[in-house]
């Protein structure tokens, strides 16, 4: 069973990290059954961008890298403390630990800003929220070349995307990338993205 980390810091916006859960858990019981999700938070509650909370199934101190196939970080809003949890050591080590293993990493709008901020991404190309110049402006002063007009950039191991519109995408890449196209157009029709 090929696991992904679903890591989610206080603040997140629900439906970024929803698409996870969902593409993963449709291809564990419609598609091959390769997949399984594991919601990891930073506190035992956590509360999203728009006031939903959320129980983990683990916390951040209690997850061994190895086994996990891949990391998904959704982003989140300023105003609901998301930088405060994200940006916190616990966190970029755990992304460090993913990326220095050669695991995927697949993050959602300003998700990218976390990953970047561990220094992983200095050099690499990748992408962030797009309708605020600000947050690519952040991106690239972390060090990322900053791929302005591509909704989705891939660069070895990771994934990023420039707004919410993209999640789904990124969803189905990250399965398709675990799995293969084949398994991945199944799920899609399945959930009725392709006829």
């Amino acid at each position: 069973m090929k696991k992904i980390c679903l890591l989610l810091p206080n603040g997140f916006e629900a439906v970024e990290a929803s698409v996870f859960t969902d593409v993963i858990g449709w291809n564990k019981l419609q598609g091959d059954g390769s997949t399984d999700l594991v919601t990891v938070g930073t506190r035992e509650k956590l509360k999203c961008t728009w006031n939903f909370t959320v129980i983990p199934e683990m916390h951040i101190s209690e997850v061994n890298v190895n086994d996990f196939e891949a990391l998904a970080l959704p982003g989140g809003f300023e105003e609901a403390g998301f930088y405060d949890d994200a940006y916190d050591e616990d966190v970029l080590n755990l992304i460090r630990e993913f990326n220095s293993a050669g695991k995927i990493i697949a993050s959602i709008c300003v998700g990218a800003l976390v990953v970047a901020k561990s220094g992983i991404l200095e050099g690499r190309s990748a992408t962030t929220y797009n309708l605020n110049p600000i947050r690519q402006k952040q991106l690239a002063e972390f060090g990322a070349n900053v791929m302005k007009d591509q909704p989705i950039v891939i660069d070895q191991n990771i994934i990023t995307s420039y707004n919410p519109a993209t999640a789904f995408d990124v969803a189905f890449m990250l399965l398709e990338l675990l799995t293969s196209k084949e398994n991945c157009n199944r799920v899609k029709k399945l959930m009725g993205f392709i006829k």
